[in-house]
């Protein structure tokens, strides 16, 4: 028998940074993906899928050959195909139970902790142990490999690592991928679901490539003009040249970036003030809201409610567009929860993982 879970994420600071080369901040919570497998005497895979009633199976490739792809984010395929290419080696098939309590499509992380899940288990399946598979972060790229890059699709690592290191997590993506686990305590959050179908593709895409469109046409003219350390004046004396979009997007990436090196030095400061901690979220949002422009009525509705009723700040969760916030609410998170559903939304009372 194999046992392994893996948590979903709040993004605390740094939200549509990670594929910028710009650090994040994430948590994980106490929200998770389970997998639980045994050991089959043929070269089957069979993954059941009660949560959502669905089920999906198949069988080992001959000489180590990859799995075709039956569909699209078919990532149960793609994990075995990245670990096969990593060294694995695959010598029975297992039968899988799949289940979790995390929010799905809702900004959470939910597919992205599926991932690593699945990860771990068959690294614990295959027969060939190499020391880099007990690594948490090296886990976490390889599940960013089958979910983002095996599809070509515009998502960063920031969830992967998030849900595979645990914890409250600072990731720089700078130069090269920098993790450092971070010892503060924080106490309870509330998730609201907003239940609004959320267009993660869409977004990513919009605010990603206008982000690096905007860069590409200011290095054109001022080549040492860089996303981590330039300045707002910088973006203004380049305005002329960028479209409304463009400027609003870079802006916000830069405001964004401050604000997490900001709460970066506040989680590693002796004295934590949870209720600075708090604004700097409800900043975020703020920026997430205007510029960025991935939050929505709902959600804006459901956090102006949890913090009237006693959150110390909070913010979107995710891509955006739909899917879940989330608000800090060391104190009175019950009736924090009853203000969330009041507005439509689904509460969940979380802890960090």
């Amino acid at each position: 028998m194999i046992e392994v879970a893996a948590p979903g994420r709040i993004g605390l600071f740094g939200e549509h940074q990670d594929y910028l080369g710009l650090p994040t901040i994430t948590a994980a919570i106490n929200l998770k993906v389970s997998i639980q497998g045994k050991l089959r005497n043929d070269n089957l895979f069979k993954i059941y899928l009660p949560d959502i009633k669905s089920s999906e199976q198949f069988s080992i490739p001959q000489k180590n050959q990859q799995l075709s792809y039956i569909k699209k984010r078919d990532y149960f395929r793609s994990v075995f195909n990245v670990l096969l290419r990593n060294g694995a080696r695959f010598e029975n098939g297992w039968d899988c139970t799949v289940q979790g309590n995390i929010p799905i499509n809702s900004g959470t992380s939910s597919s992205s902790a599926l991932c690593v899940a699945w990860t771990r288990f068959l690294i614990k399946a295959n027969s060939i142990q190499k020391p880099e598979f007990i690594d948490p972060a090296f886990i976490g790229r390889l599940a960013y490999l089958a979910e983002v890059e095996e599809f070509g699709e515009p998502g960063g690592m920031m969830d992967h690592y998030a849900s595979a290191v645990g914890g409250v997590l600072y990731q720089d993506f700078a130069k090269k991928t920098n993790l450092q686990k971070l010892p503060v305590k924080l106490g309870t959050f509330v998730l609201g679901d907003s239940l609004e179908a959320k267009d993660t593709l869409g977004i990513l895409n919009r605010v990603k490539l206008g982000v690096l469109e905007a860069v590409n046409i200011i290095k054109k003219i001022d080549s040492d003009f860089e996303l981590e350390d330039c300045s707002l004046s910088e973006i203004k004396n380049h305005k002329t040249i960028l479209s409304k979009l463009q400027t609003e997007l870079l802006h916000g990436a830069v405001i964004n970036r401050d604000i997490t090196k900001d709460a970066l030095e506040l989680l590693n400061s002796k004295h934590f003030d949870e209720k600075r901690f708090g604004l700097l979220m409800t900043e975020h949002q703020k920026i997430l809201n205007e510029k960025l422009k991935i939050s929505t009525p709902k959600i804006n509705q459901m956090l102006k409610a949890a913090i009237n009723a006693g959150a110390y700040g909070g913010k979107i969760n995710g891509s955006g567009g739909g899917g879940c916030m989330f608000v800090y609410a060391p104190e009175n998170a019950e009736e924090i929860a009853k203000a969330i559903e009041a507005c439509g939304g689904k509460a969940y009372i979380i802890t960090i993982s």
